[in-house]
């Protein structure tokens, strides 16, 4: 079920400690991506097969909030790949991690544009006709 502890866990997953002060503010996130997700499909409340795209926008939401207005938060969030490259005997596989001139601040920007808009496509599969 989509609600404020999956996307805590979410963000934990991403290596961002949810704490008391941040509470009000993920509330809020939720909110709005629930009331956002309701209006574009038309159901009462998110749909099971929606909850993981809610719950990715929620986050989404979040850690844009706190790159605007508390950045010094997200100063330990790491997005570096914890694997870029793997040799086995004569296999050698590189990762496509980019050519390194992102900023720090660039790649966060795109991994919330990710997080906020992957998936928006599968909302047309549960739209309802509203009469």
């Amino acid at each position: 079920m989509y609600n404020i502890d999956t996307v805590k866990k979410r963000l934990q997953s991403f290596g961002y400690e949810v704490g008391k002060e941040d509470l009000y503010s993920l509330s809020f996130c939720v909110e709005k991506v629930r009331d956002t997700v309701k209006n574009k499909v038309h159901w009462e409340d998110v749909p099971e097969g929606l909850e993981h795209i809610a719950t990715d926008m929620a986050c989404g939401e979040f850690l844009n909030a706190k790159k605007t207005f508390a950045p010094e938060d997200l100063a330990n969030f790491d997005l570096e790949p914890a694997v870029k490259q793997i040799q086995t005997g004569d296999t050698n596989t590189v990762f496509a991690v980019g050519d390194g001139s992102a900023t720090p601040e660039q790649r966060l920007t795109a991994f919330i544009n990710h997080l906020l808009t992957y998936g928006s496509a599968e909302f047309n599969s549960f739209r309802k006709i509203r009469w």
